[in-house]
């Protein structure tokens, strides 16, 4: 009997001119964002590839000079284009594609889309991810805010329930053959963009399509969620109309009204530094020491001191390597103390942010199922400080091999001008390589979107189970 229920409201259902319309506009929009979102990931992904190429030759090539303007001269490191990215672009319009790595400094990823975009970019692109968390929802909504209450009004529910069909039965009938109709248009264009995964795809991300079936099994629990809320509205709803505005309320309020609002409480509770205040703290620790303890001077004279007692000598012109470079070294590492303990006060802050944001997945399953989204796609906050920490490791391990080969190399006495290295040196340093994180570390990272889906699951399961039978038939 269940079965003939679920064929009977999936064949209802296809034969509805307003899913044959909407449904049909839907599998447009979807095929156009997947497609061109593809191939503009390629594209983007052959550019930086280029200019990481063309900034890694720049450096084999820049001549003849003394290490430590090496170490100024510098690098750039570009962000990999994640392959998962031209189905939800996340973060990545607004954080930044490169970074400039010297010597003394821990600059900021730079060049978002969004500095070169008009003020349209905040609305967000046309993407996958756009329209599987907010159109598809609306299309269930129209698919079924009457799906009990049309029946209920023209009195053929009382009809189907006296063939000796229960109401339990009738409710998972209509949310299975509901759900069968959505997957009807939800995989085929899932199937598509999977097949649009090439070598370029394994070269970039080994992990690929393990992010790519959690990424669309997220996705499907998420639409499973809205067909189960949108069929016990409609349940129990006196009239479709109150049915549809309810449903559409709740729509609003979960797709546009909370995210925002989530947000901006994030913000109020746990607020950010001003860039002027994190910069301006840099430099204060960095020249008076971090809290104002082992100001510079104090710092330099007491490493002079621990140099020469280590050597035996009394004076730096003494030393059988060269202080320069022991001191830039030192400086460096001092330096990277002061910012890593900024950056982290930062980071810190902006993961209370996203717990909170995680949280809210309680009251609103659509924030659970973006985060999951973001994190599989590989354009969330987490991917974002994966890569600018593996380009701060690359800078510190080049930095550091210019200051040890002028601590080793260049010969006390000799002047800053007349001690030069080239091509061997600049050979030593390996182009920057950095890997996506794992979809292990990611499925750690994001237990608690996890955890919110599962919860809302369970929840409206539980809530059909104990009330379909109290569903009224009048």
């Amino acid at each position: 009997m269940l079965q003939l229920v679920v064929k009977k409201e999936f064949l209802t259902a296809l034969r509805d001119v307003r899913l044959q319309l909407s449904g049909g506009i839907m599998i447009i929009l979807m095929l156009t964002a997947v497609l061109v979102g593809r191939q503009g990931q390629k594209q983007i992904q052959e550019e930086r590839e280029k200019a990481q190429a063309a900034m890694y030759d720049k450096w084999l090539n820049q001549g003849i000079k003394h290490p430590h303007s090496a170490a100024h001269y510098g690098q750039f490191a570009f962000k990999p284009k994640p392959v998962l990215s031209f189905l939800d672009v996340g973060l990545d319009n607004y954080t930044g594609i490169s970074v400039f790595l010297e010597a003394h400094k821990q600059n900021e990823v730079l060049f978002s889309t969004a500095q070169d975009s008009n003020f349209m970019t905040r609305f967000g692109e046309m993407t996958a991810a756009l329209i599987l968390q907010v159109l598809f929802p609306l299309l269930i909504i129209f698919l079924t805010f009457n799906i009990f209450s049309k029946e209920r009004e023209e009195g053929t529910l009382k009809l189907v329930h006296a063939q000796g069909l229960s109401m339990r039965q009738l409710f998972q009938g209509k949310v299975w053959g509901t759900y069968l109709m959505v997957l009807l248009i939800f995989l085929p264009i899932i199937l598509l963009a999977y097949l649009l995964l090439d070598q370029q795809s394994a070269r970039l991300d080994s992990g690929v399509t393990a992010k790519f079936f959690l990424l669309t099994s997220g996705y499907a629990i998420y639409f499973l969620v809205f067909v189960l809320l949108c069929v016990l509205i409609s349940a129990f709803a006196k009239h479709s109309g109150f049915s549809l505005l309810t449903l559409l309320g709740m729509w609003i309020a979960s797709c546009i009204i909370l995210p925002k609002a989530t947000t901006n409480l994030a913000d109020k509770v746990y607020p950010t530094p001003s860039q002027f205040e994190f910069k301006k703290t840099i430099q204060d620790n960095v020249k008076n020491g971090i809290d104002g303890h082992n100001p510079s001077d104090a710092r330099l004279a007491t490493l002079k001191q621990e140099v020469l007692d280590q050597y035996g000598v009394e004076a730096i012109e003494e030393l059988p390597v060269n202080w320069g470079g022991i001191a830039m070294q030192a400086g460096e590492e001092f330096t990277d103390e002061v910012y890593d303990a900024e950056f982290s006060r930062v980071e810190e802050i902006f993961k209370k942010q996203n717990r909170l944001s995680e949280w809210a997945g309680f009251i609103n399953p659509y924030l659970a199922v973006k985060h999951l989204s973001m994190a599989f796609a590989g354009t969330d906050f987490y991917h974002h400080v994966a890569f600018a920490k593996a380009a701060e490791n690359y800078r510190r391990n080049f930095v550091k091999k210019m200051n040890k080969d002028m601590e080793v190399n260049h010969k006390p006495g000799v002047a800053y001008a007349d001690y030069n290295v080239g091509d061997e040196m600049w050979k030593r340093i390996e182009p920057f390589d950095y890997s996506l994180p794992s979809t292990l570390a990611i499925l750690t990272n994001q237990w608690r979107s996890i955890v919110v889906l599962i919860f809302w699951l369970f929840l409206l399961f539980g809530l059909a189970h104990f009330s379909s039978s109290k569903i009224s038939i009048l």
